[in-house]
């Protein structure tokens, strides 16, 4: 892995952006952004728009390693130019942001009051691709809906699994057990799933940490022992449907966690506005994202 890149992570000053928009998620991103679904007929046009979006956000002036660690790539995007240029190596290269990239395919229907990753097929050959072209780390996201135990437990197993093979590629593996914030017994939850955590954490070799991207808890400072973990590198926050406000004021209550936003480093940015209007937009959204990370 680049050690320069790892460094980075390890003891930057700043949050990862997440622009990992997917199929599954691409219509609602591009609704909040000002694109109707009656603007585009097909999945190629619908890629473009998002595609679009995105090449605006990263090529703004707000956007750079100053504030911004890391960012998240959907896998199309690893094909994809940035300004004449392969996406990963702008991104690092110009922008001087690591990046990371989304390699799960969604999810399974919910089972146990969780919802498992889908099989990844061609996995070895998109971890060998993605270190090709300058990716540092992968991303991968299951989401827990009730405190069953059992079903808690078999989403770990999976995505340290998955971990292994990721860090086995030379790549950093973000392992994501989303909790949803609606959950009845969100709190619960958090506590069998951070006890879930250290028990793997345990078996992972520190030379070799991982990155852990988490709902932000109901308790302050819940995740500082994960924080301290020797065997992970960075501890980030999903947004979950939080507002931005709302969002950074809970990770600011959080030492030692930044972000890792989505929908919440895209609020208020529009399709209709001006250069100057959407760079002044982002410039917010991102230093109010920056100040709790760092807070």
């Amino acid at each position: 892995m680049n050690q320069e890149q790892q460094t980075r992570i390890a003891s930057g000053q700043g949050f990862i952006a997440a622009l990992d928009q997917s199929g599954g998620s691409t219509p609602k991103a591009l609704k909040l952004y000002g694109i109707d679904e009656s603007e585009y007929g097909t999945d190629a046009e619908m890629f473009g728009l998002v595609h679009a979006m995105r090449t605006r956000i990263v090529t703004s002036p707000a956007f750079s390693g100053e504030r911004v660690l890391g960012a998240i790539l959907f896998e199309r995007t690893l094909d994809d130019q940035f300004d004449g240029r392969d996406a990963a190596t702008y991104l690092w290269d110009v922008k001087g942001v690591v990046p990371f990239l989304k390699i799960d395919k969604g999810l399974e229907d919910e089972v146990d009051g969780v919802q498992m990753l889908k099989p990844i097929p061609g996995l070895e050959d998109l971890l060998a691709r993605a270190k090709a072209k300058g990716v540092f780390g992968t991303k991968e996201r299951s989401v827990i809906k009730q405190n069953n135990a059992g079903g808690i437990g078999r989403v770990l197993d999976q995505q340290f699994e998955l971990g292994r093979q990721v860090l086995a590629a030379g790549l950093v593996p973000i392992i994501e057990p989303e909790v949803d914030i609606k959950a009845a017994d969100k709190a619960e939850i958090e506590t069998t799933l951070k006890q879930g955590l250290i028990e793997r954490l345990d078996t992972i070799d520190a030379s070799t940490p991982v990155i852990l991207k988490l709902t932000l808890p109901d308790v302050d400072g819940f995740f500082r022992e994960l924080v301290d973990h020797p065997s992970v590198l960075k501890v980030v926050a999903l947004s979950g449907g939080y507002s931005r406000d709302d969002a950074n004021a809970r990770l600011a209550r959080n030492p030692g966690v930044v972000a890792s936003f989505s929908r919440a480093l895209t609020e208020g940015l529009s399709a209709r506005q001006s250069d100057d209007e959407f760079n002044t937009a982002l410039d917010t959204a991102i230093e109010s994202i920056y100040r709790a990370s760092i807070a």
